[in-house]
């Protein structure tokens, strides 16, 4: 029964991900806790299905002509090395320190958004 519910938590947030270019971790994350997952592991396990939301999006928004290869490489080079410092971080933080951080994160995420959506209006 998990399973199932897994896999439409999956459908729900590869639906999001690709609609929002955001990945899928701000979701992944929070329920992996909540089913009981240690901040190392269910940032771990995330990535895993950031990258695979993440190729099967690539794919769907190249069909689409939604893709400027050479600004997404660009910022990838940079995303690749600072991908090998996050991990070594996150290691030495305590789960209550990463929790805090990671709500900050996507607090000021939605602070963010918030201003920009109403300085587009």
């Amino acid at each position: 029964m998990e399973w199932i519910i897994l896999i439409l938590m999956g459908l729900v947030i590869g639906i999001l991900a690709s609609m929002s270019g955001l990945g899928g971790g701000f979701l992944v994350v929070p329920v992996l806790l909540y089913l009981g997952k240690k901040a190392q592991m269910a940032v771990g396990t995330s990535f895993v299905v950031v990258f695979l939301i993440a190729v099967s999006s690539v794919a769907a928004h190249y069909r689409l002509g939604n893709i400027d290869l050479k600004t997404g490489l660009m910022i990838a080079i940079g995303g690749i090395a600072g991908a090998q410092v996050g991990p070594i971080i996150l290691q030495s933080m305590s789960e209550q320190n990463f929790k805090r951080f990671f709500a900050g994160v996507l607090v000021l995420l939605a602070i963010w958004l918030v201003i920009q959506s109403r300085s587009a209006a």
